[in-house]
């Protein structure tokens, strides 16, 4: 990057990126890349925003904070704006921290306290109480709004529900972070990806009755809005809060110096293995209130605390093997059966080497002494060989051309790196019975038919059985066979007949979700379902004549690109994903997408936008565009009734086709008028 446009670019893209990993992250409970990523990501974006003064003036990083509240919930504001930490790496980081405060409050050579307490791994939530009665219970959402998620979290009995003792504020502002324990994780593993899936995805769903079934946990560990005050220090006041009933962490410790941060980091990275919750790091804030309330925050983190995260944790072994695996999108993913190895607690015997340039690019052979790492609850990777302990007999690996189901395999050309895609792909869709097998698994997923008691291994157990090959197969069970497996008793079948027996009844976007089809995510098929209208309407897809007008008319629509439409026309012209889908079809009954019709502002108009606005994101524009009946379209064409022109950057070349097809243009004020009249 050499010139100011071309770093701003970048940096907006990375700023994107790390919009669209929060959004996984905070509002799915399904990050797709591992803290210590996402960690990377970030640390990367702001080393540019401080290198850069152009870039602070954007204020774009400092704006985000978590992702928007979900609409599956109410919303309710922070009474104190609920901000993010920033990051620590190394004891040179932690010296600055510190540098910094002391500049700040110019103590020069006094010593700052300060307090230190593990960073859990969790979900964060607010407690609210009045004159000591719990009334509100909020997610972080944006760290401004959060979700209404009191019902749930009064689920969770170690959290009080009315404070005794003495001198109880009459308003307490607590926040808490709330986890699953490892070994209650492990009876319900089958069902969510890791502890903290467990904990967000059952915390933020809709039943009550559902989050009681699991076992949550919390820690209190701070406070937004107290009145009247009556703590000095952050030490103060977790001891007191312990007395009325809170569950605080016992790890907890006033530090001195640098020498005595260092001393605690070793210690709590050492030791949290063996913890029965996962910790990344260690949170550091400034002991003394007042001080803290001297020091504030800058836009999006205080300047008084920082995390001080763990590094990856690692080890060394050797690869006995290489296999691949076939994914639900036909990617090849190579991996590395290695001698069982302790990482960070847990006993590992895999090791992803994500693809064929990779195990290239590293020369990782069959044989090799390896040093894996492990972030999170991700499977490990390989992180470098060690080449001083190659066996002489050790083999390279020869990534096969053809797929295990027989299928030639083929890299696809990215048209954004204008080269061929380091993942190998089958292509055969559900003609490939190992991509059949974790189109399943999908399929019965959380996010998909949500059917309790499927989980992966169960799939994997029917699959070996014969008793489930394919989605339809699975309202077909025969109840009698698995009668006769192990733990299969009459009250987990009853459960399991509930349960497959409540997913015959889907919407319309979640059913396009469910089919497992690829570059179609959850948005990508509301977008869908909302064109489509009803199930009906979808089975056109199977017709070749119909098929080619409704995917030109999708392409019109914001957020749906060539990479979807290409991945639709693959999927619907094999005859064999068209029968598995219409089978599926017979058995469920699939609800139309309900979207706003002849009451809106914009009933039955099509929008298109360009430019930033002034006050509001283009997403929310969008989405006030369609509660108000508009249709949001992607492309300029004579369908098109308006372009919505913002005040920031608006693409003059849109503006130009508008003008030539004689569509009304709308300015930024103009529309707000329409909204406002």
């Amino acid at each position: 990057m050499q010139n100011k446009s071309e770093i701003i670019n970048y940096f907006k893209k990375k700023i994107e990126i790390l919009k669209r990993h929060n959004h996984y992250y905070y509002n799915k409970d399904n990050p797709k890349i591992s803290d210590q990523e996402y960690d990377e990501l970030k640390k990367e974006l702001t080393i540019l925003e401080r290198d850069n003064d152009f870039l602070k003036k954007l204020k774009l990083l400092s704006n985000i904070v978590g992702a928007k509240p979900s609409n599956r919930f109410s919303k309710i504001p922070h009474l104190q704006p609920m901000l993010s930490l920033s990051n620590a790496f190394d004891k040179n980081d932690m010296g600055d921290f510190i540098k910094k405060i002391k500049n700040f409050l110019n103590l020069k050579e006094k010593k700052i306290e300060l307090f230190s307490e593990p960073k859990i791994d969790g979900i964060s939530a607010t407690l609210i109480y009045e004159k000591g009665t719990l009334c509100k219970g909020l997610s972080r959402g944006d760290g401004i709004i959060g979700e209404d998620i009191l019902s749930n979290l009064k689920t969770i009995s170690s959290i009080p529900k009315f404070i005794k003792g003495e001198k109880i504020p009459d308003l307490l502002e607590i926040r808490c972070e709330v986890y699953i324990g490892k070994e209650d994780f492990f009876n319900i593993k089958d069902k969510f990806a890791n502890p903290r899936n467990a904990a967000g995805g059952t915390l933020r769903q809709k039943y009550p009755e559902e989050t009681a079934k699991i076992p949550l946990k919390y820690f209190a560990y701070g406070f937004g809005v107290i009145k009247p005050m009556i703590f000095k220090t952050q030490s103060e006041f977790l001891k007191k809060i312990s007395e009325w009933g809170f569950t605080t962490n016992s790890l907890v410790k006033t530090i001195n110096s640098l020498d005595e941060v260092e001393v605690q980091h070793k210690k709590l990275d050492k030791l949290r293995s063996s913890l029965n919750y996962d910790i990344d790091g260690i949170v550091y804030k400034v002991n003394n209130l007042s001080l803290q309330k001297r020091l504030g925050n800058t836009s999006n983190s205080p300047r008084w605390a920082i995390a001080y995260k763990f590094s990856a944790e690692k080890a060394v072994t050797k690869i006995k093997k290489i296999i691949i695996q076939v994914g639900r999108t036909g990617a090849i993913t190579p991996v590395a059966k290695v001698e069982p190895v302790t990482v960070g607690g847990v006993v590992v015997s895999n090791a992803t080497l994500h693809n064929e340039d990779e195990i290239k690019r590293k020369d990782i052979r069959i044989g090799d002494t390896i040093n894996i790492q492990r972030a999170g609850d991700v499977i490990p990777q390989v992180v470098s060989v060690d080449k001083s302990k190659r066996d002489k007999n050790s083999k390279k690996f020869i990534f096969p051309n053809k797929c295990l189901c027989g299928a030639q395999t083929q890299k696809e050309f990215s048209k954004n790196t204008k080269k061929l895609d380091a993942v190998r792909r089958c292509t055969k869709g559900y003609d490939c019975i190992f991509i059949t097998k974790e189109r399943l698994k999908h399929l019965v997923s959380k996010e998909a038919l949500n059917i309790d008691g499927l989980g992966k291994r169960v799939i994997e157990q029917f699959w070996d059985l014969n008793i489930i090959k394919e989605p339809s197969s699975i309202y077909k069970l025969n109840y009698n066979k698995i009668k006769n497996l192990e733990g299969w008793g009459d009250l987990s079948i009853k459960n399991l007949r509930d349960s497959i027996d409540k997913s015959r009844k889907i919407n319309l976007d979640k059913f396009i979700f469910s089919i497992g089809i690829r570059h179609i995510g959850q948005e990508n098929a509301k977008i869908i379902a909302s064109f489509l209208g009803s199930i009906k309407k979808f089975e056109e897809l199977f017709d070749a004549k119909k098929n080619i007008k409704i995917l030109n008319n999708l392409l019109e629509l914001d957020g749906i690109g060539d990479t979807q439409i290409n991945s639709l026309k693959t999927f619907f012209t094999n005859s064999t994903n068209i029968k598995i889908v219409k089978d599926l079809i017979a058995e469920l009954k699939i609800d139309e997408y309900k979207i706003v019709k002849g009451n809106g502002i914009f009933s039955n108009k099509k929008i298109m936008f360009t430019g930033g606005f002034d006050n509001i994101s283009r997403s929310e524009a969008k989405i006030i565009a369609e509660n108000n009946g508009g249709k949001v379209l992607g492309t300029i064409s004579k369908k098109l009734d308006y372009l919505v022109v913002g005040n920031s950057k608006p693409t003059k070349k849109k503006i130009d086709q508008a003008r030539d097809l004689k569509i009304k243009i709308l300015s930024e004020k103009e529309w707000n008028n329409i909204l406002n009249n």
